[in-house]
């Protein structure tokens, strides 16, 4: 008894010592500036073509090759799932662990990151593969088993990534820490605006309820769905965010001055905050950084890599827009938000998450806490969506598609488990399992670095490559 009543904590302690800096953190940072050399240094060089080709690809239909979604619909998939509640809540406790220097470091690993997802679709694409059942299927089980020259390792790096990829889809951010924050969220709305207590089971059933309808369209149906969702969620949380700003303007210098001195210095404690050194600025900002824009887990190149596109690199560019408008963008606005309503100082807001957000943004929009919850349900619904159809794939390279259904039942039925469990449980097995997931990819990416370097070096040496 007293062993799983501990159990959050005892997550917790393997968690912290995954993410200290000089564990996954430097690994990230490591293996992205590697691919940043060997993509050409594509964030920035290619960067404009990136939003020509989502901006172009966003009224594009299929081009009658071999994928089965268009590029702007895996975007889209891909933003569903990364987009998520750690935009909203991840940011917030980044800033509370770390103190305003882990923005810094979030956005570092953001720029180091798109390189990362950019090679993560490339070699998803280029590696994908059609299965028993008929569909395309991409992800790092596919190009680290089939393209990391040491077989053997590729084939045991391969499983450990399907494995922790379908457990985090099942246990992890991914499933339970989305519908236990939308429940929870939902639940404090009501009874902030209308007085009324709510059963946790009860957004919990809706929730489920929602999500197995979708699911039951396959990947077709995902892809759809996320393509009209993503865009609306992302507008009306950037438009709440955005009028924050446009109201505040005048925070913006100091803002950016706290973030920009904190990065390198210790930041004292001041009200509430107990302080954070540069050593806790850093993990935080990177590990709620990975868990916002999943540059490195390996997860979105399983949506990119059944893109319909004519080459590799093609989708790749796509990759580095996602990263770019899940952190340059999103996680900045909710960072700006916080730092600039002072509030992340306060003694009663050093245990929050997402209702920090809401309750900063209410210092200036009226009923902002209901804006709030209406974005962490769109983000927490498309999250859910997006992470079946990454978790069923890696089942699938493990079990065969025959195994596909039970997945999915099982899914749905842990989103409602989710709801109702606690919170310290729900996001401890979320982060943790994120690391997890990330150790056997990133290894993997530092093995194929050569392969992104040729197949970047063909498609922008093409003339429809122009920039």
């Amino acid at each position: 008894m007293d062993f799983f009543g501990n159990l959050p904590d005892k997550i917790l302690a393997v968690n912290d010592f995954v993410w200290q800096p000089f564990a996954m953190p430097i690994v990230l940072i490591v293996v992205g500036g590697w691919l940043t050399v060997r993509s050409g240094f594509v964030q920035f060089l290619r960067f404009p073509y990136a939003v020509k080709t989502v901006l172009g690809g966003a009224f594009a239909k299929s081009k009658g090759t071999e994928g089965t979604i268009t590029p702007f619909q895996a975007l889209s998939t891909a933003l569903a799932a990364t987009v998520g509640n750690g935009n909203i809540g991840g940011v917030a406790t980044a800033i509370l662990v770390g103190g305003p220097g882990a923005i810094f470091w979030m956005w570092v690993t953001a720029t180091v990151g798109m390189a990362t997802k950019y090679s993560e679709a490339v070699l998803g694409v280029h590696f994908r593969v059609t299965r028993e059942s008929g569909e395309l299927a991409s992800g790092p089980m596919y190009y680290i088993s089939n393209g990391v020259p040491f077989r053997r390792l590729g084939s045991i790096l391969a499983i450990m990534f399907a494995f922790f990829g379908a457990a985090t889809a099942l246990f992890g951010t991914g499933n339970m820490a989305q519908s236990n924050t939308i429940a929870r969220t939902f639940v404090e709305a009501v009874r902030s605006s209308a007085g009324i207590e709510v059963p946790l089971w009860v957004p919990g059933a809706l929730i489920t309820v929602a999500v197995g309808l979708v699911l039951l369209g396959g990947i077709r149906r995902i892809a759809a769905t996320a393509e009209k969702l993503v865009p609306t969620m992302i507008v009306v949380y950037i438009g709440a965010a955005l009028t924050y700003m446009l109201i505040n303007a005048q925070d913006v210098p100091r803002v950016f001055a706290m973030i920009f001195e904190h990065a390198f210095t210790p930041s004292a404690a001041v009200g509430g905050f107990i302080g954070a050194a540069v050593a806790q600025a850093i993990a935080a900002g990177v590990s709620r950084g990975v868990l916002s824009n999943e540059a490195g887990l390996g997860s979105a190149p399983i949506a990119h890599g059944i893109a319909d596109v004519k080459h590799p690199s093609e989708q790749g560019t796509v990759g580095v827009f996602e990263v770019f408008v899940d952190t340059i963008l999103v996680c900045s606005m909710t960072a700006f938000v916080i730092l600039s309503s002072g509030l992340w100082t306060e003694a009663g807001f050093q245990d929050a998450s997402g209702d920090l957000t809401a309750a900063a943004m209410s210092t200036t929009i009226p009923f902002a806490s209901i804006i709030v919850a209406l974005s962490s349900f769109l983000f927490g619904f498309s999250t859910l969506i997006a992470w079946c159809y990454y978790g069923e794939k890696c089942f699938e390279f493990l079990f065969g598609s025959g195994m596909i259904m039970p997945y999915r039942v099982v899914f749905v039925a842990l989103i409602m488990v989710g709801a109702i469990v606690s919170v310290p449980l729900a996001w401890a097995m979320g982060t943790l399992l994120n690391g997890f997931m990330a150790f056997p990819n990133l290894i993997g990416l530092a093995f194929l670095g050569g392969t992104v370097a040729k197949l970047s070096k063909e498609y922008f040496s093409d003339t429809r490559a122009d920039t």
